[in-house]
């Protein structure tokens, strides 16, 4: 089963990568195009000449040809890819044009609703205070809101960081490399397949979004990692 699931890795992988770096360019005209194109107008912006903010959509391509490829997309896989198409759809809209923070806010909480619906819930967590006689902290019903702040929370705190050439990617891709690690040490396959589809697909975009950035991930690909 090992041998099988690195070779499904490591093609999830490849397959993302390969995906998301011929598309990038493409998407890169797409974006000049439709406008989704982010002007130097204030002193917070280093670059010094338009640059299209639409790359997260190669990510995106990536992660999602690999994953329907190599995954095994059970009911829970379901919800998060639903839920993604749902942020990727908004992101994209967003990079052309801006939406009202509210309205943005909104979506996410239906996104991340999709996915915890779906089964993608934090129902228990190990138990913090070290001299309870209990090793883990159970929600019950409390799960679906607490899971829901917790994705819509990680999904903000990857668009916070999206400000310099290459930091969103790359701290996505150490941590998606690292939840990799964890999954494949408790034999969670599909899981290891999913999150090498999302390395590829960000790896295979990375090139692009070195300094001096030819493309942004906008909020397309910020909020979809």
């Amino acid at each position: 089963m090992k041998t099988d699931t690195i070779l499904m890795m490591v093609a999830a992988l490849v397959c993302a990568g390969a995906v998301s770096f011929l598309a990038t360019p493409l998407v890169r005209v797409m974006a000049y195009k439709v406008g989704a194109v982010d002007v130097p107008k204030d002193s917070r912006r280093i670059h010094t000449h338009p640059v299209p903010r639409l790359g997260g959509f190669a990510i995106f391509l990536g992660f999602i040809v690999a994953a329907l490829l190599f995954a095994r997309i059970d009911r829970q896989i379901q919800g998060v890819l639903i839920g993604s198409v749902i942020i990727v759809i908004m992101g994209v809209i967003d990079d052309i044009t801006p939406l009202p923070a509210l309205l943005k806010f909104v979506i996410q909480i239906i996104a991340a609703l999709v996915a915890v619906l779906h089964g993608v819930e934090i129902e228990s967590i190990i138990n913090p205070i070290v001299w309870s006689s209990k090793e883990f902290l159970h929600f019950g019903g409390w799960s679906i809101p607490i899971s829901v702040i917790w994705i819509v929370a990680v999904t903000n705190s990857v668009n916070l960081i999206d400000g310099l050439d290459g930091l969103a990617v790359g701290v996505s891709t150490i941590a998606a490399v690292t939840m990799l690690l964890i999954a494949f040490i408790g034999m969670q396959w599909n899981i290891v397949i999913l999150l090498a589809a999302l390395v590829g697909g960000c790896v295979g975009f990375a090139p692009y979004n070195k300094n001096p950035a030819k493309i942004f991930m906008g909020d397309t690909g910020a909020l979809f990692l």
